[in-house]
């Protein structure tokens, strides 16, 4: 029905008869000539109605915002004075012969330039109106390339597309599985898969080799900003590799699509050990665009006469750390107390502070209500965060892990409220990961999963397990996880080992993971990979606030389709089929 689409329009095709197909994005009438600004997916292109041609004059005439259009005309300059430098098209136009109404619209929700000003609701609601918006649909244009990009770059590597399986059975990967009821097999239900993970292990035991997927995932788990019910995953595996080989691929890949898809270098990628990201940054993901670091001062801490810091300096499970923010003496008492409460939410009681006014007047020159309980030691701690007049220092003190959660986000925040970004794009591997977590009942758990290959022996495993490190890296793009990966398991022995270590017995493994350990009996190559959560990278790189953005059609954070009203009820003849029923709804009082 078109022989172009708006936004291809340029000047060689002046002097051109053209037939455009698109949506009114917007009317004018000027002194009896009608512009129409006619959109489709790949731009606008401004149209001129004549009243001499008056069939199509009455036609644009009733035309409103949202009405569907057939355009014939001819590819002309725009008159002096009036080119748009602002629009790809901004120096042509096209002079209609012809307007044909293919459909009418009712008014819109909202006006697609005026978005900003509905909520998110409104715009998930009617989401095929809301990817009408030029930049929607640009982040969609945008990731049909990406993808394509990725799919190119790894079938020159040899990596083959392999689908599979939606439909499987529920195993331990970390997250809430999604359920499905089967009908043939009563009482049983089939898993929506969190990851194709030991689907793409078994097809390295099947000898092919390399393999990848853009796959959908599914984890029933709390929602926010990067995380949705159903998404999308940039999956692939290997055979007889090790971690470097692995790394090497996914580093190329990222390169590359940064290079072709917005023309940026990323540079190189530093590897640092997990320990080392906890230490200075208090996280596994750190954003190394910020130069803030956490410094420990449990020595200086542990004898002070302060038992908020000198309790968990003397606990081997406790740490006092110390992030000084070059020039934040100028930080108000309200923006402190903002902090206090931002890093409540991670676990802190609280959030201690020295204002460093003058150094050289020693106490007096420092600003603080605790800094009278550390006269013996406030010299050595200036010396250690080099501290200089201007800064402030906060301070966290509690278990590792809340003082890491909380000062991380801390400095995260500071970076982001402050502008303290150094670069525009950090990448990073963090590498040497732990094996197991201690749960809090003190059980272990696989830190990533009980697939992870570790670096050691099944006897030092079992004897030692927690001080085991595994063979797993991922790889972080300003403080945003992109993926993970790791060497796996291709050893039975080894691997019933690991499920020992978790408390998965043999029945439980047998039941869980038969086919798996089958699997390993014939043959199984020692093989790796890794998974990049395509919404996440499409997120980074357009800009985007949340992955919401770069979706078609998302869930909400609860979960929930606005749009087709999903989850929905459904009948008792199907509940039947099923051989469910549903519990009766407890009356309120």
């Amino acid at each position: 029905m078109r022989s172009h689409y708006c936004g291809d329009l340029n000047t060689s095709h002046l002097g051109q008869e053209v037939e455009l197909c698109g949506w009114v994005h917007r009317r004018r009438d000027h002194g009896g000539v009608i512009f129409l600004d006619l959109r489709d997916r790949n731009g606008l292109a401004q149209v001129v109605v004549d009243p001499d041609t008056e069939e199509a004059f009455a036609r644009a005439d009733r035309a409103r915002n949202e009405y569907v259009l057939k355009i014939s005309g001819l590819v002309r300059h725009r008159p002096e004075g009036t080119v748009n430098p602002n629009m790809p098209t901004g120096e042509i136009e096209v002079l209609a012969k012809g307007v044909e109404v293919l459909n009418t619209a009712d008014t819109p929700p909202f006006q697609l330039d005026e978005h900003g000003k509905v909520g998110e609701d409104v715009r998930l609601k009617y989401r095929y109106v809301d990817l009408r918006r030029p930049e929607m649909a640009e982040k969609l244009r945008f990731r049909s390339r990406v993808t394509h990009q990725i799919r190119n770059y790894l079938e020159e590597q040899g990596f083959l597309d392999i689908e599979t399986p939606i439909l499987t059975r529920a195993t331990p990967e970390g997250a809430r599985d999604y359920l499905v009821p089967s009908r043939t097999h009563d009482g049983h239900f089939f898993a929506l898969p969190q990851s194709p993970q030991l689907f793409k292990q078994l097809l390295m035991v099947s000898g092919f080799d390399r393999y990848y997927q853009i796959a959908k995932c599914f984890r029933d788990e709390d929602l926010r900003a990067d995380r949705q019910p159903e998404f999308t995953q940039i999956d692939l595996e290997a055979s007889f590799v090790e971690e470097n080989d692995i790394m090497a691929v996914a580093e190329g890949m990222i390169r590359k699509i940064f290079l072709e898809a917005k023309e940026v270098d990323l540079g190189d990628f530093p590897r640092m050990p997990y320990s080392e990201a906890m230490s200075r940054f208090g996280s596994d993901k750190p954003d190394l665009r910020i130069p803030l670091e956490l410094v420990d001062v449990n020595d200086l801490m542990a004898d002070v006469d302060f038992k908020v810091f000198s309790g968990p300096a003397k606990d081997p499970k406790g740490r006092v750390a110390a992030l000084k923010v070059k020039g934040g003496a100028e930080l108000s008492r309200k923006q402190i107390d903002d902090y206090t409460k931002f890093v409540g939410i991670y676990g802190a009681r609280g959030l201690a502070w020295i204002k460093v006014n003058e150094r050289a007047k020693g106490l007096e020159g420092l600003q603080s209500p605790i800094v009278k309980f550390m006269e013996g030691v406030v010299e050595e701690l200036l010396d250690r965060v080099g501290a200089e007049d201007g800064d402030i220092i906060f301070f966290g003190a509690d278990k590792t892990k809340i003082v890491n959660e909380a000062l991380g986000a801390l400095r995260c925040k500071l970076g982001e409220d402050l502008d303290l970004y150094t670069a525009d794009w950090a990448p990073l591997w963090v590498v040497d990961f732990p094996m197991f977590e201690e749960n809090s009942d003190g059980s272990l758990a696989a830190l990533h999963h009980p697939f992870t290959a570790p670096l050691c022996t099944s006897e030092e495993l079992q004897a030692h397990p927690g001080e085991q490190l595994s063979r797993a890296y991922d790889m972080v793009l300003n403080g945003t996880e992109l993926g993970g990966g790791s060497i796996r398991i291709h050893n039975q022995d080894m691997q019933a080992a690991v499920f020992k270590v978790l408390g998965i017995d043999e029945n439980e493994q047998r039941e869980k993971f038969g086919f798996l350990l089958d699997a390993l009996k014939f043959g199984a190559p020692p093989h790796g990979g890794l998974a990049f959560g395509l919404d996440r990278l499409m997120m980074l790189m357009t800009g985007a606030q949340s992955i919401r953005e770069v979706i078609a059609f998302p869930k909400t954070q609860s979960a929930a389709c606005v749009m087709t009203d999903a989850p929905g009820e459904v009948s008792q003849a199907q509940l039947k089929e099923l051989n469910l029923r549903l519990r009766a709804k407890p009356q309120a009082e």
